[in-house]
């Protein structure tokens, strides 16, 4: 019964059959008024969780009762410290919301994916935001990068991609995943953050510095995820139905313009409304603003890619707009809220392994060790069979395999169909795609992109961009160890002499205020 609520609530998405109750003021905050506004009444008998009905004063009060014979208290009791499942160890707190993906340009052509086949063709979505950094309880107004994370309930099944709000990511070998991590959590001695493992990272890893240019710059707060860019991050390899190749990189332009918030405004909310992002982006969409992104790719061929300066699978480096320009494929549109955000958007799930025919995904590194890596993550967080789970599950096509058992949800359990393979008695068998290529091999080396950060700190960031990231920058390092500052300048030098200069001076200053303001030398 959960399966088809959710399928026919999804498809409504599609149609655009969504109800809004365009709520004035704060709906977050009027969530539960409105709830009881809506029923006349209780909405039905209280009962425990096998369905056992509750007598009134089982259900109001224990004092006088056998404990151990007062069901109402044991099934909730037990319950309530099973209520939490491992938290995320990145991107644990979220916003998240459903709507749908249209198709306003035909790139067939490219990519035979049923979801891009035809013009005004729509798609159901789930989109999740997300700090990296900070746990569950953190604040929304963090300066770091934000995930990005958008899934496709196709009819070939769901296809996700897990972004950024930032064009580069960290790093390009996956080894570091674990360093990384760790130096951005807590100090295991002394349970706090620790800046001296931040930029010990930084600086021993000096291509992360291309990302975090944009982290330290103004661009570091997004101003809510309505007003967030996104960023496939990788070069997807495509095909279309002659099994010719291209390659793709996805970017998410938010149709209210791009906007963020500066460090005092950031720590402001951060005390005012540590929830702000959410906030936000529940009370739009419950007033029917409905937040929406267009959808561009960057297109390469694989003479284009022969033929880069640089590897164009490093997630460290962006592809040139100038040389590779944005062409649009669609829209998205999120208009439905989360009725419960623990089943909906804690339990919602992503993978780069959810590809669909069309779209082979990025053949980098990076890209291969994340198909294992989240995996891993839901296999811990939520079980073998986190894909039953609704949120989770291909919404437009029935899902035939050999799976069976483990841990609830179950659904069918593919009733009573052969469980091995191969067989002799009509269990499901893999399609043929003749067409279909093989992906691209790679040999991946070490990741450089002074040039990249260079020409991101002279020539896109504006002058007050660049006081804002030297100001941000110096703020941050003035809590790390002296050598770890002088390899920080060393590096900012080596992007431009300009940048290292403001820094170094902006680390022997007297002043104790985390603003500066600086003229160009």
């Amino acid at each position: 019964m959960a399966m088809a609520w959710m399928l026919v609530a999804m498809l409504a998405l599609v149609t655009g059959d969504a109800k809004c109750s365009h709520v004035p003021g704060d709906p977050a905050a009027q969530q539960i008024v409105q709830f009881k506004q809506r029923t006349e009444g209780p909405v039905g008998i209280l009962k425990t969780s096998a369905g056992s009905p509750i007598e009134y004063k089982e259900g109001y009060s224990s004092i006088t009762s056998n404990l151990i014979q007062h069901e109402y208290l044991m099934d909730s009791l037990t319950h309530l410290v099973r209520e939490r499942l491992p938290e995320r160890i990145v991107h644990a707190k979220a916003g998240g919301a459903f709507g749908y993906f249209e198709v306003t340009h035909d790139i067939s052509h490219l990519c035979k994916a049923k979801l891009f086949e035809s013009i005004g063709k729509k798609t159901p979505v789930a989109a999740r935001f997300s700090p990296v950094v900070v746990e569950r309880g953190g604040i929304d107004t963090s300066r770091d990068a934000r995930g990005f994370a958008v899934k496709f309930y196709t009819e070939e099944g769901n296809f996700d991609i897990v972004g950024f709000n930032t064009p580069m990511y960290v790093y390009k070998d996956p080894l570091l995943f674990t360093t990384f991590v760790h130096s951005q959590k807590r100090n295991p001695a002394t349970n706090l953050n620790d800046l001296n493992m931040f930029w010990d990272f930084l600086t021993l890893r000096p291509e992360s510095l291309h990302m975090f240019l944009l982290i330290f710059s103004d661009r570091g707060i997004p101003d809510g995820y309505r007003h967030m860019p996104g960023f496939g991050i990788h070069t997807f390899e495509v095909y279309n139905d002659h099994g010719e190749t291209s390659y793709l990189r996805f970017h998410f332009v938010p149709d209210a313009g791009i906007r963020n918030l500066n460090s005092e405004e950031g720590r402001r909310l951060a005390a005012d409304d540590p929830d702000y992002a959410t906030r936000d982006l529940y009370n739009a969409i419950a007033k029917g603003d409905f937040p929406s992104w267009t959808v561009a790719v960057q297109i390469l061929s694989l003479e284009d890619v022969k033929r880069m300066p640089f590897d164009p699978f490093d997630v460290t480096k962006v592809i040139p707009l100038d040389e590779f320009p944005l062409h649009p494929v669609g829209r998205f549109v999120l208009n439905k809220n989360p009725i419960n955000y623990f089943a909906e958007i804690e339990q919602l799930a992503y993978s780069p392994a959810n590809l669909v025919p069309g779209i082979l995904g990025g053949p980098d590194k990076l890209f291969e060790a994340r198909r294992l890596a989240y995996r891993d993550a839901q296999y811990y967080r939520l079980g073998a069979n986190f894909n039953k789970i609704p949120v989770n599950c291909p919404l437009q096509t029935a899902v035939l395999n050999y799976n069976r058992d483990g841990r609830a949800p179950l659904q069918d359990n593919n009733r009573d169909n052969p469980n091995y393979f191969p067989n002799s008695f009509h269990g499901p068998v893999p399609y043929i795609d003749e067409k279909r290529p093989r992906n691209l091999q790679l040999i991946q080396d070490e990741s450089r992109n002074f040039e990249q950060a260079r020409e991101l700190y002279v020539n896109e960031l504006t002058k007050q961009e660049r006081d804002s990231l030297v100001s941000n920058a110096v703020a941050s390092l003035r809590q790390a160890a002296g050598f770890l500052q002088e390899r920080a300048v060393k590096w900012f030098s080596l992007i431009h002499s300009d940048l290292g200069a403001r820094i170094a001076h902006g680390l022997k200053s007297n002043q104790t205020n985390t603003e500066y303001h600086w003229q160009d030398y």
